[in-house]
């Protein structure tokens, strides 16, 4: 069977332009739609750990919790309603997503990013806010639909925005604020714990109307994309644009090209129909592929779950919220890392790395953790054997902060044509959404019932995923978006797809200039 192939850099166009300030501003303001995906994440796991609010909803999680060790620690939070408040966020952005869609083929993706972000505000308010379970879900819903619509939009504005170049770097910045997001989160979690008289859990929850209320007042000084302005018949305003964003007046042959892919999504008036097309197969695999993939990292599981996690393992309150911390802040730093090196390393290296990385660590966590709690789940850690646990998870999640965190997100937004962009996002987010829902509903009973195996099921995923991407994704970087195609006709396996009546719109793009 043949290999994969690696597509080099420099066989499609280098457009005049360079990065300008605007450009990087607006990158910078739209990316932090991801504040709200991240402190949402980081949140949940710290709030569900604090004993005042799992009194006052949860009491017999409660009950477990202040069990004493001989309990199994497996199950301690095992709770159907609290995996509920969790994951419903996740089932409401599944759904936004799809609604998102076309708002952001039909208005624009600077109002999909202000809806999302105001009816994310109110979730939070709600939650703030809350009496019982079910303002908790009301609340939890809203938040979702917030969600939806800004991890359906922000992706494909900040690729659409970015220079060939720096697309990469541009749109892991998403991911970046993400990382902050949680890191934020946890650091809000370790300080509210401490309050005295059992409220801090609101001042957590309702604190995530601060990133609500950044990107919905930034998103009402986005400017528009060009590639949005020309899909909706603005094509002055979207050449000034494109002067404008990329420095130059030198933008005729980017201009054309973009014009000559807003003629082919014109045409098409069912992108969902059209996205099923023998032509589009490989974008669409990965679109649904790649988020798969990205949730059975098990990455939400040390995510929002974090605190819940390393309680469950041993440590105390206090403890258990602390380290949560220090894997935020490596999150960070490792997104950072991303941010210099997938231009440069590409997407490919960095996917392959990373999943090594991860799978030496899941394997070694869960060693660990069956020596201890075994079968059983009965015991506990020393604070050599606990600090050793923390480092490992810490290098597993830098290990997915400069790999599938940020690129499950940068390689779907980018490998879609303009036709069908807007459905692809929509079903890259949906798979997400779904598949964090089913991960964030069972996950505590998985833990209860796999015990220390859990850690060796998601490392058996990290194998598969990471000889999908060896065989099956061809390297993206500096390519422009609009001759993706190109890319595609290379690969030694998808070019049986793309016949060479696909590639020729993109040849003729220089033709026509």
């Amino acid at each position: 069977m043949a290999g994969p192939v690696h597509v080099a850099s420099g066989v499609v166009k280098d457009y005049p332009g360079k990065m300008t300030l605007y450009v990087f501003m607006a990158c910078m303001i739209a990316a932090t739609g991801g504040l709200i995906f991240g402190y949402d994440i980081g949140i949940s796991g710290g709030v569900t750990s604090m004993t005042p609010f799992l009194h006052k909803f949860f009491p017999s999680v409660e009950q477990k919790l202040l069990a004493d060790h001989s309990v199994n620690q497996y199950c301690k939070f095992d709770s159907e309603t609290l995996t509920l408040f969790t994951s419903s966020l996740y089932l409401a952005a599944l759904i936004a997503s799809f609604v998102a869609a076309t708002v952001t083929r039909k208005f624009g993706r600077k109002i999909t990013m202000l809806i999302g972000g105001s009816v994310f505000f109110v979730g939070a308010a709600i939650n703030g806010f809350a009496k019982d379970v079910a303002m908790l879900i009301i609340g939890r819903v809203l938040l979702g639909i917030g969600v939806g619509f800004a991890n359906q939009s922000v992706p494909v504005y900040l690729s659409e925005m970015a220079p060939p170049k720096l697309r990469g770097r541009l749109n892991i910045v998403f991911q970046l604020m993400i990382t902050i997001g949680i890191l934020a989160a946890n650091l809000i979690n370790y300080g509210t714990a401490k309050i005295r008289g059992g409220y801090g859990w609101r001042i957590s929850l309702g604190l995530a109307c601060v990133p609500a209320l950044i990107i919905t007042i930034g998103s009402l000084f986005l400017p528009d994309t060009p590639n949005s302005l020309i899909e909706r018949r603005h094509p002055d305003k979207a050449k000034a644009m494109l002067c404008r964003i990329r420095g130059t007046s030198d933008v005729h042959e980017e201009y054309q090209d973009l014009v000559v892919a807003s003629q082919a999504s014109q045409s098409v008036e069912h992108p969902w129909r059209n996205i099923l097309k023998r032509k589009y197969r490989a974008q669409l695999v990965m679109a649904l592929m790649i988020p798969f993939f990205q949730q059975l990292t098990g990455i939400n599981v040390i995510m929002f779950y974090a605190p819940v996690l390393f309680k469950t393992i041993g440590f105390g309150d206090n403890a258990s919220l602390f380290s949560a911390v220090i894997s935020g802040i490596v999150n960070v730093i490792a997104t950072v890392l991303s941010i210099f090196t997938v231009d440069r390393w590409g997407r490919r290296f960095l996917f392959l790395e990373g999943g090594f990385q991860m799978l030496i660590c899941q394997v070694a966590i869960g060693v660990l953790i069956a020596i201890k709690f075994g079968t059983t789940g009965v015991g506990t850690f020393s604070k050599g054997y606990a600090g050793l646990v923390v480092a490992l998870i810490c290098i597993y999640v830098a290990g997915f902060a400069w790999s599938w965190g940020p690129l499950g997100w940068l390689v779907p937004s980018e490998i879609f044509p303009l036709e069908i962009r807007s459905a692809g996002q929509s079903i890259n987010v949906g798979v997400n959404m779904i598949f964090t829902f089913i991960i964030a509903q069972i996950f505590l009973k998985l833990l209860c019932h796999f015990k220390f195996g859990l850690f060796f099921f998601f490392a058996g995923w990290v194998v598969v995923m990471t000889i999908f991407i060896y065989y099956f994704l061809p390297e993206t970087k500096n390519v422009p978006i609009e001759e993706m195609a190109l890319v595609w006709k290379k690969h030694w396996f998808w070019k049986r797809y793309v016949g060479d009546e696909d590639v020729e719109v993109e040849l003729e793009n220089g033709s026509n200039v």
